[in-house]
């Protein structure tokens, strides 16, 4: 997977994490491992978002452009290649008592051995501090960071509904003090299972830990760069829900999740060998074994610790934890799409409609059990219930160019309400030509002419010529129009021949010959 080229202008999603996390208390090395960039670049984006008084909530109003302007940040020229530097020497130096990188950096500035800023000399010396392959202990605070990770292990599960066989995955999650381990199956490790995953184990171990250390598996993390991984949107989401941090392993770096590796072994030896001839017929008997097994696992007693995971997690983890939220989390899947002509998108086979002047540009869209949110530049511009009716539209008024809402506001009753204001003649001989059409809406052109004779010769006039063509059933637009030009509204109709006298050749009404009269 490519990797994200380094020095490039950090995106608007890690400077928001940033002011974020540091509004939790976290210390700016924290913040730093957390998002994958320099301390000073944390301590650059803070310092300016306290100059301009810009809080976590403050960016998420605004849009890209608009925090990056207010933090008076910009795209950055390229630089020169840089000259090399010995940090070999540098790393020795480091050694020594009482010896930092900045001392490091000022001696050389002083020497002229270098000319570039702190943040570089400090990610440069990362850089090369990574390639020669160093490690040292870790040493974990309770209730700190929680590891997860799947197991190289499935088990298959028969789906006696669709006869087929799934692979089961096997999600993992364990705490780097106490080695306390949660475990569970899953159909597959989409974005929706692995965040489900993880709200079940925090449920499972009852509190919220300051930070979680993921692999860089695409249901977290969009692009496993080393020094800046973007995490996936609804992960995002799910952090910022439970106050959490998030810091990616560094890509084909198992040592930075030494824990879980210990944790995964152990489940897949404890717990999914044992298991290898079972054939289970649903998720949720398989994971009744896993917890039945998981138990007896975290309630053996570790050597070195003379005592179990459970009662370590307890008298550690435990009590440093913070409370799950009030609210639980609801997981949205988020998708990039292009407004089209209509200005409708489509999600899962329906189409709603966005603002008509946002056609043609990109968008990000939400999607969450009960809604379908659609986002630019970081602002919703859209809001609709989710519909799961396929090759279907849901249109929002307010959306929609004038002249489409005018034609989609006509209907029959609105034609005759406008006739009942002109007279009842009027309301006749509309009732008409909606009469001698197939489809009311072939008669919405007829009536819009009608109304523009209305428009020309006046109220009283239309009504007088309305009058005169019911009377002899002349009905559309051509007929009333000749009416008015010949002035035949305004003249009164030929009075009807009178009958023919009866005599003895007509029969009456009744079939019988009328008599002779006198």
């Amino acid at each position: 997977m490519a990797q994200s080229r380094q020095g490039g202008l950090l995106s608007m999603d890690k400077i928001r994490e940033i002011i974020r996390l540091h509004e939790l208390g976290y210390s700016q090395g924290e913040i730093a491992r957390s998002c994958s960039v320099a301390r000073s670049t944390v301590q650059d984006y803070i310092r300016r978002a306290q100059a301009q008084s810009l809080r976590y909530e403050d960016l998420q109003d605004l849009s890209h452009s608009e925090a990056r302007a207010r933090l008076g940040k910009g795209k950055r020229r390229a630089s020169t290649p840089a000259a090399p530097i010995d940090f070999a020497t540098v790393h020795r130096e480091l050694s020594r008592k009482g010896v930092t990188l900045a001392l490091l950096w000022q001696e050389g500035l002083d020497r002229q051995s270098w000319n570039l800023s702190y943040g570089g000399f400090c990610r440069r010396y990362n850089q090369w501090n990574g390639r020669h392959n160093l490690s040292m202990r870790q040493v974990y605070k309770a209730g700190e960071k929680l590891f997860v990770d799947y197991c190289g292990m499935t088990v298959p599960v028969e789906d006696v509904v669709s006869n087929q066989v799934i692979d089961a995955q096997i999600f993992v999650a364990s705490f780097g003090a106490s080695n306390y381990i949660y475990a569970e199956a899953t159909p597959s490790q989409a974005s929706a299972h692995w965040i489900g995953s993880h709200q079940r184990a925090l449920e499972f171990f009852g509190g919220v830990p300051a930070c979680i250390i993921p692999d860089n598996l695409k249901a977290g993390v969009t692009s496993a760069c080393r020094y800046e991984p973007g995490l996936n949107a609804a992960y995002q989401e799910f952090a910022a829900h439970y106050q959490i941090a998030v810091m990616p392993a560094r890509p084909r770096k198992p040592r930075d999740k030494a824990k879980v590796e210990k944790s995964v072994q152990e489940v897949e030896r404890q717990i999914l060998a044992p298991l290898r001839d079972i054939r289970f017929a649903s998720f949720s008997q398989l994971n009744q074994v896993i917890r039945e097994r998981l138990s007896a696992l975290n309630q053996r007693t570790m050597k070195g610790y003379d005592m179990s995971r459970q009662a370590l997690f307890e008298q550690t983890d435990k009590p440093a934890l913070q409370p799950l939220p009030t609210t639980p989390f609801v997981f949205a899947s988020w998708k990039e799409a292009k407004v089209s002509l209509d200005y409708h998108i489509q999600v899962e086979k329906h189409y709603y409609s966005v603002p008509y002047w946002f056609v043609q540009r990109q968008v990000r869209v939400k999607t969450s059990e009960r809604q379908v949110e659609v986002f630019y530049d970081n602002h919703r511009i859209a809001i609709h219930e989710r519909s799961r009716v396929p090759y279907r539209h849901s249109t929002r008024p307010e959306h929609m160019p004038p002249e489409h809402w005018a034609y989609k506001q006509q209907s029959k009753q609105t034609f005759l309400t406008w006739a009942a204001t002109i007279g009842s003649e009027t309301v006749q001989q509309v009732e008409s030509i909606f009469a001698r059409k197939d489809h009311e809406e072939q008669a919405f052109r007829t009536i819009k002419g009608v109304q523009r004779l209305h428009q020309r010769y006046g109220r009283e006039r239309l009504e007088g010529a309305c009058r005169r063509a019911n009377q002899f059933s002349l009905v559309g637009l051509k007929r009333l129009q000749s009416i008015l030009t010949t002035n035949l509204d305004a003249t009164e109709p030929e009075p009807e021949t009178p009958a023919t006298p009866p005599h003895d050749n007509l029969r009456g009404s009744n079939g019988s010959v009328a008599k002779k009269w006198s």
